[in-house]
């Protein structure tokens, strides 16, 4: 890391730490870091992790803080320049390299396509449900778009299959939709489900509990 700058300094003397600071305070104590790093080393073989050669940690991390916060790759890299404390979570200062997007998407890519990637999310899961930090009370649902190219001018002239548009308002959407359970008190993305974008929100809002919640938000769709 380069020296530390006026804002880091500023930073550290502040009377009062935010509900983001506790927030991120208690995942870097409960989740096993080193553990996880050790398995992504042993699976990257095609070195999609860390190039450019950030700190794989540092990596898994940010891929973390998107998932807590649903930022997208452009998002959290914006993230990481205005916020102090999400630079600290990651190991970083306002003066170092602070990563773009793109290697931010090429982590996300390889955690999404591999299957290791959402066996590495249920450890993170399990290991904070051992701290009583998953099982809440209450739980927040939501659906988000996800735009994809409506064009059939490729090599097979059709469309993504997996893929469906959609009437929002009086405007069309040609994509995909990720629903999300969020814990209504901490933030932290317990659920995700994927779907085509004309499936309704209520069709998969079930997979988004576990059955233990005493209240549930959402939309009123």
């Amino acid at each position: 890391m380069d020296q530390m700058s006026f804002a880091d300094i500023e930073s550290q003397n502040k009377k009062r730490k935010t509900r983001r600071e506790l927030f991120l305070e208690r995942m870097d104590r409960h989740i096993p870091w080193s553990v996880l790093v050790k398995k992504l080393k042993a699976h990257d073989s095609k070195g999609r992790v860390g190039r450019p050669p950030y700190p794989l940690e540092m990596m898994l991390r940010i891929h973390c803080m998107q998932r807590f916060y649903n930022l997208s790759d452009p998002g959290m890299e914006d993230a990481l320049y205005e916020i102090e404390s999400l630079r600290r979570f990651a190991g970083l200062r306002l003066g170092d390299r602070i990563p773009d997007e793109t290697p931010i998407l090429n982590v996300r890519h390889f955690l999404e396509e591999d299957p290791r990637g959402e066996k590495l999310f249920k450890e993170i899961n399990a290991s904070l449900g051992d701290h009583d930090l998953m099982l809440r009370e209450g739980r927040m649902v939501d659906a988000s778009m996800i735009a994809a190219p409506s064009s059939t001018k490729n090599t097979d002239n059709k469309r993504d299959p997996e893929m469906h548009q959609t009437k929002k308002g009086n405007q069309w959407h040609f994509g995909m939709k990720v629903h999300i359970g969020v814990d209504d008190e901490m933030g932290l993305i317990h659920r995700l489900e994927t779907t085509a974008a004309n499936t309704h929100d209520r069709e998969v809002s079930h997979n988004l509990l576990h059955g233990h919640e005493r209240r549930v938000f959402g939309k009123a769709g």
